[in-house]
């Protein structure tokens, strides 16, 4: 629904537009240092820079998420995007008026920032190729199916002088960013998921 959309927006547009500030303004430590979300959209809004070319790998559920995000947004220029699936493709390119790439090939050769959104099998060597054509990435969570794999690409894109962010989008989220505050030392954590399940990403 309507507050559905919202959430959408706020936490993965946060994610995203954090990821570009950090591409634009490398921070002095390997912690990036989460400003306001409306503090960093005016920066990017007010910097006189070429604007950078972005393409989504990825148009399942969260990837039609990314690519309306994207669309709308003042600090990249969305070129379109791939998906393994032609059908796929099709309906998306037509709903969301966006391109729809043939291969993977060549919207790799179109743009500066690769944003995967695949099935996590799928993450690490989607990466490597992107980042071996120093293109920026930004990958969904999980990073990688192995912990090996995830050294690997941080390894690649020290060697070929990118950025990388992983799609942790809770940390943007206005519940958790309230009651940061008032957790110090947490002894004990317990979780419950409240919404029914859901078969997409059993992957993770």
């Amino acid at each position: 629904g309507v507050c559905g959309a919202v959430v959408d927006v706020l936490v993965y547009g946060s994610e995203l537009v954090f990821f570009f500030l950090m591409i634009r303004r490398p921070p002095r430590s390997t912690l990036f240092p989460y400003t306001t979300l409306f503090r960093s959209i005016i920066f990017l809004k007010n910097r006189n820079l070429n604007m950078l070319t972005t393409a989504v790998i990825g148009a399942g559920h969260l990837g039609k998420i990314h690519l309306k995000i994207l669309k709308n947004s003042d600090f990249t220029n969305l070129i379109g995007f791939y998906d393994i699936n032609e059908e796929v493709s099709t309906l998306v390119s037509q709903e969301l008026d966006i391109k729809a790439f043939d291969n993977i090939e060549e919207l790799l050769m179109s743009c500066d920032v690769i944003d995967i959104v695949t099935p996590t099998q799928s993450h690490y060597e989607i990466a490597k190729q992107s980042i071996k054509l120093s293109k920026h990435v930004f990958i969904e969570k999980p990073i990688t199916s192995t912990l090996e794999q995830s050294k690997e690409l941080v390894k690649l894109a020290e060697k070929y002088n990118v950025k990388i962010q992983v799609g942790h989008v809770e940390r943007y989220n206005p519940a958790f960013i309230r009651a940061a505050k008032f957790i110090s030392n947490p002894l004990f954590i317990e979780t419950h998921r409240l919404a029914l399940f859901n078969p997409r990403g059993t992957d993770v």
